[in-house]
């Protein structure tokens, strides 16, 4: 039988200095290997890259989360050309830039452990350039692109425009169901500060967290109303008074 509420499913406990993509690869595994793993996982964008979003396609599930923005200068500041505006021939090894210039280098690298490309120009066909102020602030007056290679490249460039679309907008505002999944057990079981010292005592109190609070949304679910409008807080009342 399928519930319409949402359960906690995997409880995943790390070290505090332990980032939040750290965790999506064994989540996604401790599910698999109870066979509970999900077709489509929705987590934020701190648990995410197109590393992972490609990992897990290759095992069948499909990560609708949102990927990091292109954080280059030019796109922050609108003005000149993001990374998209450059033409990559993957067969040739070279990138075009929109002003019709080729690169002069293109160079395999790992960067902080990752497959990357770096892709720099020549200063003749910069220098003259009409847009190189926007384009590029190097000392060398020349514009320099990385990449990753070609799969998470043009996986990252779809993704990145279908997250500007409404269809996938409303598809990810399903995920919104879960923060209060999160709030519950906040709430409820106090499970933000831990009680016991060392990862496994932590451990074990989030587990018997989480079983606590799916006990508690079944009952919920199986003796009451689940799906009543939820409290409206003072604030929100004087809220609605203020704006009538």
């Amino acid at each position: 039988m399928r519930l319409p509420l949402r359960l906690i499913r995997d409880v995943h406990t790390t070290e505090a200095t332990v980032p939040d993509v750290k965790a999506t690869a064994p989540v996604q595994q401790n599910l698999a290997e109870r066979q509970v793993a999900a077709d489509e996982h929705y987590p934020d964008s701190g648990y995410a890259s197109v590393d992972l979003v490609v990992e897990a396609a290759g095992q069948g599930i499909s990560m609708v989360t949102p990927l990091l923005a292109d954080h280059s200068p030019q796109a922050k500041a609108a003005e000149g050309f993001d990374k998209s505006a450059f033409r990559v021939d993957w067969r040739a090894r070279q990138v075009h830039c929109p002003q019709g210039a080729t690169s002069a280098g293109w160079y395999p690298v790992v960067q902080h452990g990752r497959d990357a490309i770096v892709i720099d120009f020549a200063r003749a066909d910069c220098r003259p350039c009409p847009s190189q102020a926007t384009c590029t602030t190097s000392i060398r007056g020349t514009r320099m692109l990385t990449l990753r290679p070609r799969e998470l490249h043009e996986r990252t460039t779809t993704a990145r425009a279908e997250q500007d679309t409404e269809s996938w907008r409303a598809k990810y505002a399903l995920r919104a169901g879960i923060e209060s999944t999160v709030n519950q057990a906040l709430d409820v079981t106090g499970i933000r500060r831990a009680r016991y010292r060392g990862l496994p005592k932590v451990t074990l109190q989030h587990a018997f967290s989480a079983t606590a609070v799916n006990i508690v949304r079944l009952d919920a679910w199986w003796t009451t109303d689940p799906l009543r409008k939820p409290r409206t807080s003072r604030l929100e009342r004087l809220s609605h008074q203020l704006a009538s």
